[in-house]
Order: structure tokens, then C-alpha cells, then sequence
């Protein structure tokens, strides 16, 4: 992604760091999903943004708030999306986006979840749907839990437009997938997905304990469906 930003920028003959705050890159990257075009998309909103908000509060680079805003607006487009390309089994799928969106953000409070493609295969089915509309991105194709021994699960991220500007977001972990060292972080009990079973509170609470790294370090390349 950052090469792709990079590219732009250079046409311009423009510095990145005369246009974005440091923060808002990687804000970016987790907004797209790792996904070129929404990348490009949610910067092109996020000028708009900037443009307009307060630059005596907020200087005139563009931040990490008009990343938010632009994600949010850029949700609408998706939805579209999904409108138009499911028929039969729109009700189906949008009733399980809604039970991801809600396992994320009100049970587990977190921005990835976990699948076990092999326990329900319908469910799994509307997953890859869902990761097709862009809704959720795969960020890992093979993450085990030591409270689940001998099941190998996939790694999904809640498109960011699900919870920006939502108060709940302050209660959210981010997991900061995308950088080295931080693979533990997808490891947590409390993120494996079943919307029909309670997350119990002991398991939430053993999951807040993880140790940060000291010095933690983008990975190359990063984009949607690469391995971890």
C-alpha cells in the first residue's frame, strides 16, 4: 500500500509527510483492508475531508479522524454492493454480516475474529461472500489458540467502516495484525467466532493480558489474504 501511495505522490512531485499525519497511513492500510482500490478510494474521500474540517485545531494534513470519516462515508458504497450482487441469499448474508459486526463490536470487542472453516460450512460460505464484498478481510490463513488445541482457524478483520466514530470503537482492541511480532495478538480465545454461543468474561479478561513489543515494525507488503 505505502508503495502504491508512494508512487502517487512521487507523480506529484509532493512529499507524503506534507500531505498525511504519520498515523493516518497505517490508518489507511487497516481502512482498506490491505484492498488497492479501497485504499485508493478512502484517500481520495480523506482529501475531501480534510479539506473541510477545523485547521486551526487540526493543522491542514490529513489525519487520522478525516481517514474515519472517509472510511464511513466509503461503507455506503459497499452496501450498494451487496445489495446488487446478492438475490436469493441477500437476507441470509445480510443477517450474518450483522452477527459478525456484533460479535465484533459488542461481544468480543475486537476488529479481527476467528473462523474454523471446517466447523459449519454454510456459515463459512457466507463468510467468503462477505470477504468477496470487501465487508471483511482475510488477514491470516492459518492461526491456532491454545484454549482450542488441535483446531486451526482463519483470521478476519472487520472492515473499519463498521465502528469508526462509534463510542464503542474506545472499547475496542485493535489488533495491529499488520506489524511483526504481534502474531499472539490473533491468538485469543475471546476472538473465536460462534454468534450463537456467550464469550465468557474470564476468557475476555485473560486476553487483555498481552505484552507489547518495545519496538514494533511494519511488515512488507502486507495486503488482503497474505499469510501472517
Amino acid at each position: 500500500m505505502n508503495k502504491i501511495l508512494n508512487r502517487f505522490f512521487e507523480e506529484c512531485n509532493v512529499p507524503p509527510k506534507d500531505i498525511l499525519v504519520e498515523e493516518s497511513i497505517d490508518r489507511l492500510v487497516l481502512a482498506s483492508g490491505g484492498v488497492a482500490r479501497d485504499f485508493l478510494g478512502i484517500f481520495r474521500r480523506s482529501i475531501d475531508f480534510a479539506r473541510t474540517h477545523d485547521t486551526k485545531h487540526r493543522g491542514t494534513k490529513i489525519g487520522i479522524e478525516d481517514v474515519n470519516h472517509a472510511a464511513g462515508d466509503y461503507d455506503s458504497s459497499k452496501r450498494e454492493e451487496l445489495r446488487r450482487d446478492t438475490l436469493d441469499d441477500n437476507s441470509l448474508l445480510e443477517t450474518e454480516f450483522r452477527k459478525v459486526r456484533d460479535f465484533c463490536v459488542k461481544r468480543a470487542k475486537a476488529n479481527v475474529f476467528l473462523v474454523d472453516k471446517d466447523e459449519n460450512k454454510a456459515r463459512y460460505e457466507l463468510i467468503q461472500e462477505l470477504m468477496d464484498l470487501r465487508l471483511i478481510h482475510k488477514v491470516s490463513s492459518r492461526v491456532t489458540v491454545s484454549k482450542r488445541p488441535g483446531r486451526i482457524f482463519e483470521a478476519y478483520m472487520l472492515d473499519l467502516s463498521q465502528y469508526t466514530g462509534s463510542r464503542k470503537m474506545r472499547d475496542m482492541r485493535i489488533v495491529e495484525f499488520w506489524r511483526q511480532g504481534r502474531e499472539d495478538q490473533l491468538r485469543l480465545v475471546s476472538m473465536v467466532y460462534d454468534p450463537d454461543v456467550q464469550i465468557l468474561e474470564e476468557d475476555v479478561d485473560s486476553d487483555m493480558i498481552v505484552k507489547p513489543n518495545k519496538k514494533p515494525r511494519k511488515k512488507k507488503g502486507w495486503v488482503q489474504d497474505s499469510l501472517i
